[in-house]
Parts: structure tokens; C-alpha cells; sequence
């Protein structure tokens, strides 16, 4: 049986678009409400909520565990490389996460 988890955050980026895989060091860590079971694969779909800022707002997501996941306002990048200036005004962002 299936569980499932949602929440919402406030998120900007005040760093360049970020162009090379792996480095997570400008990810915020979200924390699930309750942990999902131990061993649990686990998937997270987020959503902007919003429209505050002129650029479009990418979203990156990493490292997801049964206790949560990191994310990244990451504007948009085509070809290698960032398609805007890269910071970006606070969104709101929805996100759900479910086991699989």
C-alpha cells in the first residue's frame, strides 16, 4: 500500500543557475512530516506554486530518503548552459511524496 506526504516551502535562490551535476551544497533540506518506513522507495514531485518573479523558475530535487529531500530553485538551463541570471524572488513550492 501506497503512503503519501505533502507540503509546501518557501524557496528562492539567491546563486547563479547551477550548470554542473552533484553539488548539492545550495539545496535546502526538506524534512518529511513523518518519516516514510525504513527501506521505502520513496518519490517526490514539486510544483511552483507561484508567479512572483519574470524568469522561469526550474526546480532541481536530490539525495530523497524516507526522511526527506533536498531541492534547488535552479533556473532554466538548455544546451549546458543557464538560459537567465540565475537568482530568483521567493515561491511558493508544493510538493508530494509517495512510496513507490
Amino acid at each position: 500500500m501506497s503512503m503519501i506526504q505533502t507540503g509546501r516551502l518557501q524557496l528562492n535562490s539567491t546563486h547563479a543557475t547551477a550548470v554542473k551535476g552533484g553539488d548539492t551544497s545550495t539545496f535546502t533540506q526538506v524534512t518529511f512530516p513523518s518519516p516514510f518506513p525504513d527501506g521505502a522507495a520513496v518519490i517526490v514531485v514539486p510544483f511552483v506554486q507561484t508567479f512572483n518573479g519574470p524568469d522561469t523558475p526550474g526546480l532541481r530535487i536530490s539525495d530523497v530518503t524516507t526522511t526527506g529531500f533536498k531541492i534547488r530553485m535552479n533556473e532554466l538551463v538548455g544546451v549546458g548552459k543557464a538560459l537567465s541570471d540565475g537568482p530568483h524572488t521567493f515561491e511558493t513550492v508544493g510538493w508530494i511524496a509517495s512510496t513507490v
